[in-house]
């Protein structure tokens, strides 16, 4: 399984219902909403299929194409919560208090984990070249923007990003989202320095610099 730059979005429609079945037929049937199983599914996966097929009928053939591999670690610092969350915690997961929202729980402990654990993590990080095709892994929950912004910047003429590469440290948002906030820059769900996914960038970038100097 790899998937590609996708922390920020969601192809089901969160705000609305769910696809209903389409109506029945014949003198005994009566309307219905009923929602679909894996109706969204079903759909994504026709629509890539279709795709697929489209880009098979125009690929290029080739009998040998060079296979490069570039990697670097790369340290980030942790994110630490303040003393009066960390106080807050310690009371929700002793039961002296009561969350006040759902999950609040699971995110205290959340929060007393990173109080006591390193104030660095060190990543690894990869980019591989296939012939013209450059790829780039990163052991995150990338946003879109990122994956986007790799792409634009990229030396080579095609390139995509697999997150949740070779580990997995939480969602990495860019620092404007961290400004917006919302459940991805969450203290737990995210857990490195707000810039982190600059770093991260300008980090693959020079692995696939190097890589397509050594053509």
């Amino acid at each position: 399984l790899f998937r590609s730059t996708s922390g920020d979005v969601n192809n089901i429609n969160v705000l609305g219902p769910r696809a209903a079945a389409p109506p029945a037929t014949g003198p005994a049937s009566r309307p219905t909403t009923r929602p679909v199983p894996y109706a969204q599914m079903r759909a994504v996966a026709d629509q890539l299929a279709e795709a697929v097929l489209a880009a098979h009928a125009t690929a290029a053939y080739h009998n040998r194409v060079p296979l490069k591999i570039a990697a670097r670690e790369l340290t980030l610092k942790s994110r630490r919560p303040s003393p009066e969350l960390v106080g807050r915690a310690k009371r929700i997961v002793a039961g002296e208090l009561k969350p006040k929202v759902p999950n609040e729980l699971a995110y205290a402990r959340r929060t007393l984990a990173l109080a006591d654990g390193p104030e660095e993590i060190t990543i690894p990080l990869q980019a591989v070249s296939v012939g013209d095709l450059g790829i780039t892994a990163i052991p995150f929950e990338v946003f879109a923007e990122t994956g986007l912004d790799l792409k634009a910047r990229s030396p080579f003429p095609a390139t995509f990003t697999i997150e949740l590469a070779n580990g997995s440290y939480g969602y990495l948002p860019t620092p404007e989202q961290h400004k917006l906030g919302g459940y991805e820059a969450w203290l737990g769900t995210n857990r490195v320095e707000e810039d982190a996914s600059v770093k991260i960038t300008d980090a693959v970038l020079g692995l696939l610099g190097e890589l397509r100097a050594e053509r």
